[in-house]
């Protein structure tokens, strides 16, 4: 066999792995999910002397002092925004475009804002070489979201903010979800946000959690 096609497969083992041992054991139970976090090469995304790690129950550190997020958050966070297929969706904090990759397999089309122009630009040269065609990322305030594009039907932010932000509520659509690490910067609480029809919101939250911070105008000002 050779050391490629070995190299692959020792990779799929450990994505299986981490599908079984990290995401289902902790409830999350949405099939389309499980399927494409067994199927996305997280190892692609992480710098190349932490590719012994991607797959570990844990976040793993990129460039510009960024994490590419735990696996099993990716999948909560992902899992608690429904999505269907045909949604738009908005993803804040591109970081390695590991999240944006998979959101663009479940959902009709994915804006990632990242703040860091050097971030945005390989991550976009990394999800083009991957083959991901309805993936567009932009360079701006991810706290201010990207009006450009809304309304949302799916709105993640990957950074903890200090209060939701309402740049981002506002550029959901009638019933989008948020959903977006809340508190101070040691320490977040998950919160999701649906939009309901008669303009009200329904707020929820899913236990702590540890993101870098959102920095920007609707975040934290460094």
């Amino acid at each position: 066999m050779a050391a490629k096609e070995a190299g692959t497969i020792a990779y799929e083992v450990l994505r299986d792995r981490m599908v079984q041992e990290q995401i289902e054991s902790r409830g999350i139970r949405d099939r389309r999910l499980l399927k494409v976090m067994r199927d996305t090469p997280r190892h692609a995304f992480v710098p190349d002397d932490r590719r012994d790690s991607a797959y570990w129950d844990m976040p793993v550190p990129i460039e510009h002092g960024q994490t590419i997020s735990q696996p099993y958050m990716v999948a909560l966070m992902t899992e608690l925004l429904r999505l269907t297929g045909d949604e738009t969706v908005l993803d804040v904090g591109t970081g390695s475009g590991y999240q944006a990759a998979i959101l663009a397999q479940l959902a009709r089309r994915v804006v990632s804002i990242e703040r860091i122009p050097e971030l945005a630009r390989t991550a976009a040269e990394r999800l083009a070489a991957l083959g991901f065609t309805n993936v567009e990322v932009v360079v701006a305030d991810g706290s201010a979201g990207w009006p450009e594009s809304a309304p949302y039907h799916a709105i993640l932010v990957a950074a903890g903010a200090p209060d939701i932000p309402e740049p981002l509520i506002a550029q959901l659509a009638p019933g989008g979800r948020l959903v977006v690490p809340v508190g101070s910067g040691g320490t977040q609480v998950l919160t999701a946000v649906q939009t309901l029809p008669d303009g009200t919101r329904m707020t929820e939250t899913h236990g702590p959690c540890v993101f870098v911070p959102l920095i920007g105008e609707h975040g934290w000002k460094h």
